[in-house]
């Protein structure tokens, strides 16, 4: 079977050899010095204190701020990618239905990374690292019935979409999905060295730095708060949300260019969701209402922020729609199968939809709210019935359980242990940020043959 060779950076012939900048050094001489002058002057000694109580309370930011400062002046941004000599990016129309087509085998130009050459992503999607004995699960393009989609996933002309600017994923590990894909769509293309992730209790920062762009996630099941905010320790069983409270969140989503909401598989562990009370001091003070009606009070805060906080002339707004679970073999005709476990193909009867249960409602309260909102425009991406075919592309048994691989008695009882909601990377995923980059570029100004407009340096911060 051909597979292509994998992607490799580019840098220009005439960029300097990359320095060793010593941040940590730097750091750390920094307080040698305070503390000599501590020693001659109270005042100096409060500082000092301050200093060190910040370094301690705050040292990965500190460290992430240096490395990025001492980054500006050492290293020069990407050169511009003038797509003056390429030849016209064709895109789909607006009006045309992406999520209707069908999945076509393709071995030449697929996968577009490969998994052992990009290092950010996590256990939890390394199949094949993980033992998957197969791999053609990657293998698959999206090809809607009225258009087509770009041929392949441009990263530089997408991060010169992005210089300068901030994309964040805000949902669940779905959308962690999806944000690890587009990580490893871009990373080759970025000069070693230059690109690093940062963890911030709920947010984690990509830093593509040549281009001054980041590529975010910001962790919020519910998109409202909720008891399962901890991006590491929370419960799907005992989760209880606050439907009219989401600045806690919501502030860390201002000032971002693109923003791509998803929230609904959290919400399917029962038909109905605990409420915590109006003014209530505790979680334990809550009610129990239909699903529905919880989620539609959760997008009506979430529609009033975004109309009160966004300004649509600066940030492009998405929404991720239902990513399927596959735990029905019978549905896709194969009723002694158990979950997702050793299905390699996708399900290739086209002529009527895969029924798999999801709460429809959900969907259209999604884009009927979408619709409704005027002054900031939402754009839905239906990435639900494209995925519904893809019975064989999940984690399934290799993936990881509380941070470690499954061990042979997990394995053994695929029932239990098998994951049949996230997906292997390379993968699915990598088709629904093709489908997001071409909506992006269409609201660029410059997606066509013209060259992008010369942009202002920037100078390092002082």
């Amino acid at each position: 079977m051909a597979k292509p060779p994998p992607p490799t950076a580019t840098t220009s012939p005439s960029d300097p050899p990359p320095p060793k900048p010593r941040p940590l050094g730097l750091l750390s001489s920094s307080a040698r010095s305070l503390l000599a002058a501590a020693r001659r002057s109270p005042v100096t000694t409060l500082v000092v204190a301050f200093f060190l109580l910040a370094l301690f309370m705050y040292g990965e930011d500190v460290r992430t701020i240096a490395e990025l400062s001492i980054d500006d002046y050492l290293y020069p941004d990407a050169d511009l990618y003038n797509v003056s000599g390429l030849p016209p990016l064709v895109l789909p129309p607006p009006t045309c239905d992406l999520s209707d087509g069908r999945w076509v085998f393709d071995n030449v130009s697929l996968p577009a990374y490969r998994e052992k050459e990009c290092t950010f992503l996590t256990k939890q999607v390394t199949c094949l690292a993980n033992g998957r004995p197969d791999d053609t699960w990657q293998y698959w393009k999206w090809q809607p019935n009225e258009c087509s989609l770009p041929t392949r996933f441009d990263a530089r002309r997408f991060m010169e979409t992005m210089r300068g600017k901030r994309l964040m994923f805000v949902g669940d590990s779905l959308n962690r999905n999806q944000w690890e894909s587009l990580v490893c769509l871009v990373q080759p293309i970025l000069s070693k060295g230059r690109k690093k992730i940062v963890k911030r209790g709920s947010l984690t920062i990509f830093h593509a730095k040549e281009y001054r762009a980041t590529l975010e996630f910001y962790w919020a099941p519910f998109l409202v708060e909720s008891n399962s905010d901890n991006p590491k320790i929370h419960s799907i069983e005992h989760r209880i949300i606050r439907p009219e409270r989401i600045e806690g969140h919501a502030k860390y989503w201002k000032d971002v260019d693109y923003l791509i909401f998803n929230t609904y598989i959290w919400w399917m562990n029962t038909a109905d969701m605990k409420v915590r009370r109006p003014n209530s001091r505790y979680w334990s003070q809550h009610d129990e209402v239909p699903r529905i009606e919880a989620y539609g009070r959760v997008f009506k805060t979430w529609s009033e922020w975004l109309n009160n906080n966004i300004d649509p002339a600066h940030t492009s707004v998405f929404f991720m729609t239902i990513s399927p679970l596959h735990i029905s073999p019978k549905n896709w005709g194969n009723p002694e199968g158990i979950r997702c476990v050793k299905e390699t193909l996708p399900y290739q009867n086209y002529s009527q939809p895969l029924d798999l249960y999801h709460d429809m409602r959900m969907f259209d309260l999604v884009v009927k709210v979408a619709s409704s909102m005027e002054k900031v425009p939402v754009t839905v991406i239906n990435i639900t019935r494209m995925s519904d075919y893809r019975k064989d592309a999940h984690t399934s048994l290799y993936s990881i359980r509380q941070g470690k691989l499954l061990t042979p008695k997990q394995k053994a009882d695929p029932e239990k242990f098998a994951d049949c909601i996230h997906w292997c990377l390379p993968g699915v995923p990598d088709v629904w940020n093709q489908i997001l980059y071409t909506r992006i570029l269409s609201k660029s100004s410059w997606h066509s043959n013209f060259a992008p407009p010369p942009l202002q340096s920037l100078p390092p911060p002082q």
